[in-house]
Formats: structure tokens, C-alpha cells, sequence
């Protein structure tokens, strides 16, 4: 194994509970609502015996009547997850910034957002204040920070510049919360290679000062600056943490930043080398931003597999040994488990030689870190003979369509995890590879959560392939000399699926029937103790067809949170329900359908009433343009009834 720790913290500290800020048990104050990640809430009002009872407690539309005139688009509306704190719940919505009475979704305040474009439609942070400032409320707009006073919603002068903080790069999820600190990671282009860097940054939750930034691409001179050649990694953008949060060990003052893959994603001749920090878990001393360790999950990615969620942690006791656990997914479809002080692997992990690409000029790494525990999450490998859809599994249509994609993308090739594009030469007939995951990944931005008590770690999966080859670019502004095409001529990876279905190239609507035979999605826990699997189930459904085939699985976004309660709550797949799960056995016990998928992180909260509620955003599946402009993507608030 190679290294990967280039300064640890002492293995041999004692076990000390990541999250030492207390918390209102019937708060979700952050968008995991603790600084560990776990997004798990002791609220056990709703429980096993009782989830069946839950019906509607109100909704709140998003959209303004001017949006929704515009239709839909792009990443569907919103992924907001609520936060929640003494009965107010604050949001983004569309233009705005809006605190709710917790209770009935009454408005309380409403901030609206005027030019340079709309806040995150992921959602704000809550900074609670310090008896100088008040408690505030803190979104980005783009490459803007923005605080309001959070009783108000009026802009704090205070802060930045009248209340506004230039990012200079800007950053499209609400900045991490820790003591007096805010930390953003950074959107920046995929494509071309050059262009701004992709760094984690912290600024003060007090002033909006700058207080440090970790470069996510190593330079010469530094450490993992030797990961790149001469020169590569100057100017260099991508290897950016685009997620939605960032994890923080409170108790050893520890922050874990993760990063994506270094532009340009699938072709790398001008960066030959691992590319340090690409597709990294990196561990940052809090105070300074100094590296303490890193694991680098996939070396010179030219798959995009980025690692978008923050890790999940959790204290747990192996062989009679308090271990401290960071268990990291992404979109390469393995769970990592690594002790969080030290970086080093709990149950094992191998570097194991994997294909190599031949196409002209590319560096393939010779071997990628492959968990040796959990098994593999996501789907890696596909035999055309046996794997192909057929009529049987779903319809005559849909398997038809599959087989005419695979005649007119030419024999498939796929030697299992980590298979490279395959070389298309000039006048060479179609061939392609067929790559699990997929451009969306096996585990996305959603993340996982976690029960600390039963030591259990949920995450959803989705089995979803890309397909294509690698050719040579002849045009003159073309972005790499060499680039990924498809039987469609897709400029990105074309999805395995029936695309007489669905001809629109919408990445997660309804009728995107993946074209390898079902189960399509999945969702499973992992016992943090024994790196085993401890329950998997099929998750998500196909309407359209038949009862006996229905069972599919589905491709899923977005993530679960657990309760007290021996909960599981997820939306996630694209089929419009909303799910509760026992969380020890993966047993469904409630299901509602929405109007659109809730490709959203839910929340569960107490108000003002000492009634507990569970919300969740329902407004689209990622990729979907929505024809329909009178769409109605609403805050669905659920209590027992």
C-alpha cells in the first residue's frame, strides 16, 4: 500500500466523541445537522411503531409566480435541506431567503436577492452568534458570502463589506459552520484544464475576514507537488469540493475537506502523475488550514470520480480498541474506513493493479485503492452476454432500444473496476467501453448517515453506466487533443439507457430506464464494527410496468437521515415517494408519493408546539428540464396524524 499520511496526529489518542457543541435535540441547526456528518436526530416521537400514522402537516411553495412562468431547468429547482432552530425554519427559495414558523410554514421574514443570480438552491447556514454579533444567517450567491440577521433577515452590516464577502471563486452550497469559522469549497469549470483553482478557504463567522486556503492542486516544491509534472499543475482548475458541506471533528479541532477530479476529466496527457489532491479526503488543522494526512481515493481520475459528500463519523469499539472512524464514499462506488486521526485504513485496503488506457499520450495509474471491507457499494463490472436487458426484465420496447444502442456503439468492453475509455483510432469502426459507475456515480452528493448507538451507516446507490470511447480531436478549439464520444456524439459520456424513451438526454427523469437488467438502485447499511453489510434492499420503483416487474430500483440522488425513533428517511430516487425505513432491518414502513422527486437531504424537527415533523424537498430530479410551467416544487412537511 502506498503511503498516503504525510503528518499524523498520535494513533494512540483516546476515543473523544467528534461533536462536542451541544445541540437542541429538536434542532437541525446545519445541513448534516451535526458537525460529524451523521445527519442523525435522537427526536423519537415518530418511531417504528407509529411512522405508518404520518400524513401531511403543511407545504410551502418555492417558486415565486414569476419563476414558475419560466418553467423549470437545469438541476430541477431547488435541493434545499431546511435548517431549524428554536421553531424557525429558514430556507432558500427561488430569489429569496425566508425564515418559517416551523409549526404551519407561516412566513416570518423574507430577504430578497437582487442581480448576479439567485442564492444556493441548496440551502443557508445558521451561525448562532457571539454576544457582539447576533446569531445570522449566512448564504452564497455565486461568488458572493452574504450574512442577514437571522431574527430579521435584514442585511448585517457588520459583516464583509455591508454585509457581503467576495469569494472571488465562488462556491454554490452554504458555507460549513465551526466555532467562529465559515468554510466554503469552491465551484470552478470542469473544462478546459486551465483556470481558477479549486481551494477550500475559511473565513471569520465574526468579520468575513480571510483566515486561510488550502490549494487543492499540489505545486512544485510542496508536498504532492510531485504528483504532477513540470509545470502541469500550475494554473490548474477542477480538483474542487463542490458538496455541500464539509465534516469537522470538534473534539480534535479537525476539519475534512474533500476534492473532484482535476480538469480535464477524461483525458489526462498533460497531467501525468497522481494529481495531488484530486479525489481526495484531506484532513486540515482548523485553525491554521495546515494538512494533517490525506487518502487519495482514485490516482489520475479520468473517470469524474468525484468525492462530493464530507465523510461520516462515528466512535466505535473494534476487537476491545476504541477506534475513531471516517468513512468516506464517492462516486466510484467504495466506502473507505479510515481511522480519522491518522488516515490509515481500519479494515484493510490493497492497491490493486487495474486496465490500463491506450490511448495516445494518457497516464494510467498502475493500481487503485480497492477496500478490502465494505464490499464493493456500486456496480463495477458488465458482461454483455449476460448483463444486457431483455424483454423479460421490462418491456420489448425498452430492451429493443438497448440492443439497437449497443449495435450502434460496437462491441462493449469492460474489464471490471476502474476500466479506461477505450481508443477509437481514425476511420476505426465503433467500440465502446461501458463504465460502471457511471457519470453520476455509484454514491453521489447526498452522502451517507449514520446511527451512532446501532454503529450502522446508510447510503443509497445507484448502478448507472457511461458508454463511449476516446478519439482524437481534430477541431481547431478543441478543449484536449484527445476526447470521450458515443454512438451520439455526446462531447461527455453518453448514459447506458434507452434513449428511444428518452431522447431529450435528461440525466434522471422518469423514463430513463438504465439498459443493464435490474436492480437499478439500492440502498444498504454498513456496520461500522465489522466493515460487513449488515442489510441491502432494492430501492425505488418502475410505475410503467407490470406488477412483478416493478421492483427495479431506481437512479437516486440526495440522502437519508435516522432517528431515535429506529428511523430511516429518504427521498432520493427519481419515482416521487418519500420513504421510511426500520433502520436496524432496511423493512419499509411508510411511503408517500410527491409531486416531483425529491432529490433532497429531509430534516426532522421539534416546533414551537412539541410536535415532531419531518420535511422534505420535492422539486425535480437532477438533469430535468420540466415542460410543465405551471410546476408547483414545494417544502412537503409531514407529522402523525
Amino acid at each position: 500500500m502506498t503511503l498516503r499520511c504525510l503528518a499524523v496526529l498520535s494513533a494512540v489518542l483516546p476515543v473523544a466523541f467528534a461533536q462536542t457543541t451541544p445541540i437542541a435535540d429538536g434542532d437541525w441547526p446545519r445541513y448534516t445537522r451535526d458537525s460529524a456528518n451523521t445527519k442523525y436526530s435522537p427526536l423519537k416521537q415518530i418511531n417504528t411503531t407509529n411512522v405508518s400514522k404520518l400524513g401531511p402537516a403543511w407545504t410551502y411553495r418555492l417558486r415565486s409566480d414569476a419563476e414558475r412562468s419560466r418553467g423549470g431547468g437545469g438541476f430541477g429547482f431547488s435541493v434545499v435541506t431546511p435548517l431549524v432552530i428554536g421553531g424557525t425554519m429558514y430556507i432558500t427559495a427561488g430569489n429569496r431567503v425566508v425564515a418559517l414558523d416551523a409549526d404551519t410554514g407561516r412566513e416570518l421574514w423574507k430577504h430578497e436577492v437582487t442581480g448576479q443570480g439567485n442564492p444556493s438552491a441548496r440551502g443557508v447556514a445558521f451561525w448562532p452568534g457571539d454576544g457582539t454579533n447576533p446569531p445570522r444567517i449566512v448564504y452564497t450567491q455565486g461568488a458572493r458570502m452574504v450574512a442577514l440577521v437571522a431574527s430579521t433577515g435584514k442585511i448585517d452590516p457588520g459583516f464583509g463589506k455591508e454585509g457581503i464577502v467576495d469569494l472571488v471563486v465562488p462556491y454554490n452550497s452554504p458555507p460549513t459552520v465551526y466555532k467562529d469559522k465559515l468554510i466554503v469549497g469552491a465551484n470552478v469549470p470542469e473544462q478546459p484544464a486551465k483556470g481558477p483553482a479549486g481551494n477550500t478557504r475559511a473565513y471569520s463567522a465574526k468579520t468575513g475576514e480571510k483566515l486561510w486556503e488550502f490549494t487543492s492542486v499540489a505545486q512544485k516544491g510542496t508536498p504532492g507537488g510531485d504528483t504532477w509534472p513540470d509545470g502541469a499543475a500550475e494554473g490548474r482548475t477542477g480538483a474542487n469540493n463542490w458538496g455541500l458541506w464539509l465534516t469537522v471533528d470538534e473534539a480534535r479541532n479537525i476539519i475534512y475537506t474533500t476534492f473532484g477530479s482535476p480538469a480535464s476529466d477524461y483525458y489526462g496527457g498533460d497531467r501525468k502523475g497522481n494529481n495531488l489532491f484530486g479525489n481526495s479526503v484531506v484532513a486540515l488543522d482548523a485553525d491554521s488550514g495546515k494538512m494533517l494526512w490525506y487518502f487519495q481515493a482514485v490516482h489520475h481520475d479520468i473517470w469524474d470520480y468525484d468525492l462530493p459528500p464530507g465523510p461520516t463519523l462515528l466512535d466505535v469499539k473494534i476487537n476491545g480498541r476504541d477506534v475513531p472512524l471516517l468513512a468516506q464514499t464517492g462516486k466510484v462506488g467504495y466506502m473507505y474506513i479510515l481511522n480519522r486521526v491518522t488516515g490509515e485504513p481500519v479494515f484493510g485496503i490493497d492497491e490493486k493493479p487495474v486496465p490500463q488506457s491506450k490511448v495516445p499520450g494518457e497516464f494510467t495509474s498502475a493500481t487503485q485503492p480497492v477496500p478490502r471491507l465494505p464490499a464493493q457499494l456500486g456496480r463495477h463490472e458488465f458482461d454483455p452476454a449476460k448483463d444486457l436487458v431483455t424483454a423479460e426484465d421490462t418491456t420489448p420496447a425498452h430492451a429493443a432500444a438497448c440492443a439497437d444502442l449497443v449495435a450502434k456503439s460496437g462491441p462493449l468492453y469492460n474489464e471490471g473496476p476502474f476500466t479506461p475509455w477505450i481508443y477509437r483510432a481514425p476511420g476505426a469502426a465503433p467500440t465502446s467501453s461501458i463504465i460502471f459507475p457511471g457519470a453520476i456515480g455509484g454514491t453521489d452528493w447526498g452522502g451517507m448517515s449514520a446511527d451512532p448507538a446501532q454503529h450502522l451507516i446508510f447510503v443509497n446507490t445507484s448502478d448507472y453506466a457511461s458508454i463511449g470511447w476516446i478519439e482524437q480531436m481534430t477541431q481547431a478549439n478543441a478543449r484536449v487533443p484527445y476526447d470521450q464520444r458515443s454512438a451520439y456524439g455526446a462531447p461527455v459520456p453518453s448514459k447506458f439507457w434507452d434513449r428511444k424513451t428518452d431522447a431529450s438526454g435528461a440525466l434522471m427523469g422518469a423514463s430513463s430506464w438504465p439498459c443493464q437488467r435490474p436492480p437499478w438502485g439500492h440502498l444498504q447499511a454498513i456496520n461500522a464494527q465489522t466493515g460487513q453489510i449488515a442489510w441491502k434492499i432494492v430501492f425505488g420503483v418502475t410505475d410503467e410496468l407490470p406488477d412483478g416487474k416493478k421492483n427495479t430500483g431506481r437512479i437516486n440522488g440526495g440522502g437519508s437521515i435516522a432517528t431515535g425513533g429506529g428511523l430511516l428517511f429518504i427521498g432520493a430516487t427519481n419515482d416521487k415517494r418519500f420513504r421510511a425505513y426500520e433502520s436496524l432491518t432496511g423493512k419499509q414502513l411508510w411511503e408517500t408519493r410527491l409531486e416531483y422527486d425529491a432529490i433532497a437531504t429531509p430534516v426532522t424537527y421539534l416546533g414551537k408546539s412539541g410536535k415532531q415533523y419531518v420535511a422534505i424537498t420535492a422539486a425535480g430530479g437532477l438533469g430535468i428540464t420540466d415542460p410543465n410551467p405551471s410546476n408547483n416544487e414545494q417544502i412537503y412537511v409531514f407529522a402523525l396524524q
